[in-house]
């Protein structure tokens, strides 16, 4: 996981520190207004080589923060690349719309997307060209969505466990669209679960990698997200609707694009990225056998697989 951070877990300035989760160099948080005048907090890190190959944009997923991906920072900046990592409007240490600030709530992803793009320009006076787009699960969703829509220029993109469909039953998808219309969208929409256990967890086999997001919330409590609200999972059905529609992925067709997808993916429906993937004829698809859902957060030889491609993907585009 990394040596060099600071040996009491709490926070450091802007950043939530843990022993063996030190930020890339040269890191430093930005604050910048979302829509609606909102508090968001990014990441910025330059290369820490002679030159910048791009900048590589990373996309955390639902309830993720920038600290959890301190490490795929690190990869990326040894790899020659200045990184941009967002936390999302309502999860981090970004503003949450809710009192109840542990319920994960949106009305659109284009929240999302806006929170990205005004990111992005906050630090377009500094960061390198052109820009790649590393992402995960529900990020994966957000930049694509950007991507797509014209708002987000990237020279490929790598996606891991990309939520582009999620598990909800057609009867259900149709009860929470009536709930969400009758202005219940705030409430959970599932109760608040146990705390998780490692053994038979849906996520990661890497101890040590599960349980950087509980040390993290140990340290700083602000970092907690509980379940999505009901509206929560209608903006994201709408999202995922969106990706099938006729033409919609014509913007990104020719971009290289990765899609890797877990063997034990039990988070997302694991039927839609192949469906995606399958619509994109520059889009390699990657199965990562014996991974769970979190991918960059599995153990060296499943992760290893995703960087091999990942590197692989950049040959290709010439990045």
């Amino acid at each position: 996981m990394g040596d060099g951070a600071s040996p009491e877990a709490g926070r450091g300035g802007d950043m939530v520190l843990v022993p063996g989760n030190p930020p890339p160099e040269g890191a430093e948080i930005i604050w910048y207004k979302g829509e609606g005048g909102i508090r968001l907090r990014m990441l910025y890190a330059p290369a820490i080589t002679a030159s910048a190959r791009a900048l590589a944009v990373v996309c955390p997923g639902r309830t993720e923060s920038i600290e959890k991906y301190f490490e795929v920072q690190r990869v990326l900046q040894a790899k020659g690349f200045a990184i941009a990592c967002f936390d999302w409007p309502g999860q981090g240490l970004s503003d949450r719309p809710l009192k109840n600030p542990i319920r994960g709530h949106v009305t659109s992803f284009n929240t999302y997307v806006d929170g990205l793009v005004r990111g992005l320009d906050a630090i377009k006076d500094r960061a390198p060209e052109p820009r790649i787009v590393v992402a995960h699960s529900m990020g994966s969703a957000i930049s694509l969505e950007a991507m797509r829509t014209g708002r987000l220029e990237a020279k490929l993109a790598a996606f891991s466990a990309p939520m582009w469909g999620i598990p909800v039953p057609p009867a259900l998808q149709t009860f929470a669209r009536t709930v969400n219309a009758f202005g219940l969208g705030t409430f959970p929409a599932q109760p608040e679960t146990k705390e998780e256990v490692f053994e038979g967890n849906p996520f990661t086999h890497d101890f040590g990698r599960w349980g950087l997001y509980r040390r993290l919330v140990n340290a700083e409590p602000g970092l907690e997200l509980g379940q999505p609200t009901i509206g929560w999972v209608v903006a994201s059905l709408d999202v995922c609707e969106g990706f099938l529609k006729p033409g919609a992925l014509d913007r990104v067709k020719a971009m290289p694009m990765l899609v890797a997808t877990a063997s034990e993916e039990a988070i997302v429906d694991p039927l839609a990225a192949p469906r995606v993937a399958a619509l994109l004829p520059n889009a390699r698809h990657l199965p990562v056998q014996g991974a769970s859902h979190e991918i960059f957060m599995e153990t060296d030889e499943r992760r290893a697989i995703f960087w091999q491609a990942f590197d692989e993907l950049c040959t290709q585009a010439g990045v």
